[in-house]
């Protein structure tokens, strides 16, 4: 770790009056807000905990950062503002994370492929319905002649030699169209029963994708709406809290917060930081125990908020 607490901002402003928050004729917690000094680490850390009022304070009002101060008790309430968002953010992770988005990704994408070989097989099976059809309507014709000009010889309207022999080679040439044109049926036709076969097969796998995309959905909205209400319920309980601090430090946490990987105060348990887990340095503890109960800290190492609990050392 970096030396101590170095250049971190212990931050205490001026109390005035006896109300439990430090704000005279007041319910609310209040903040006084300076602007800090670039001062040396030592000289910054004495000065801010046991003179908060230096000269080089009040002159720095360009300063982006104040100082403030809170009373133990709203620093430490800081610590269950942290908790209710931490809260939040596990809740936004689960929503994003369920188990039934991936399971839903993967299945669209299966399911998509067997869409679009359905799509195919619907389209060869009515190709080949088409050319059956048509293939039927052929042999039909074809045999409707062969048909007349049989019953034209056995009527005997055919009384020329030579017309009853031309008849009787168009007949065997119409019986060898036919035998051509039946063999063509029936490939069509083992073609058009291999393609149904197919096609039944896939519409069973889209009807079972379609089957179990339905129950992933409704597990999906189930936990959403199980996660919406711990958020609701979370979000009410922030709101209810948010009124209880002062709005500069809620604004100073947030935007800790959101530098900080979610996390924009964290307590001092013993002589660490649980925001980065760093262990101060016997010389910062000292000075953390000579600034004012109402200082609000700030860890050199990650920058977070640090509030003292009965558990710090300091």
């Amino acid at each position: 770790m970096r030396g101590g607490l170095g250049t971190q901002r212990l931050l205490r402003g001026t109390r005035h009056g006896t109300s439990p928050h430090g704000c005279k004729g007041q319910d609310a917690p209040h903040l006084t807000l300076r602007p800090r000094a670039p001062m040396h680490r030592t000289e910054h850390l004495l000065a801010t905990a046991l003179s908060p009022q230096t000269p080089s304070e009040r002159k720095l009002n360009d300063l982006k950062e104040p100082i403030l101060n809170a009373e133990p008790a709203v620093q430490r309430r800081l610590l269950d503002l942290q908790d209710l968002d931490l809260q939040l953010d596990q809740v936004a992770h689960k929503r994003k994370s369920l188990p039934e988005h991936q399971a839903l990704t993967e299945l669209l994408a299966e399911k998509s492929v067997v869409d679009g070989e359905l799509v195919a097989a619907d389209t060869e099976v009515g190709d080949l319905q088409r050319e059956q059809k048509k293939a039927d309507s052929d042999v039909d014709q074809v045999r409707q002649r062969k048909a007349r000009n049989v019953q034209k010889i056995e009527s005997g309207q055919i009384t020329s030699p030579r017309d009853l022999e031309n008849l009787q080679h168009e007949i065997g040439s119409l019986e060898r169209r036919i035998s051509n044109l039946e063999d063509a049926e029936l490939e069509v036709m083992e073609k058009l029963e291999a393609a149904e076969v197919v096609q039944a097969e896939l519409r069973t796998r889209a009807e079972a994708f379609a089957g179990r995309q339905g129950e992933l959905e409704s597990a999906r909205d189930a936990s959403l709406k199980e996660l919406d209400e711990q958020r609701a319920g979370i979000n009410d309980k922030r709101t209810e809290l948010l009124a209880e601090l002062p709005e500069p430090l809620v604004k100073q946490y947030q935007r800790l917060r959101e530098h900080n990987g979610g996390i924009g105060a964290a307590p001092l348990v013993g002589k660490r930081c649980m925001g980065c887990r760093m262990e101060l340095a016997p010389s910062d503890l000292n000075l953390i125990k000579a600034a004012a109960p109402d200082a609000v800290l700030r860890c050199e190492e990650c920058g977070r908020i640090l509030v003292r609990t009965p558990e710090s050392a300091a």
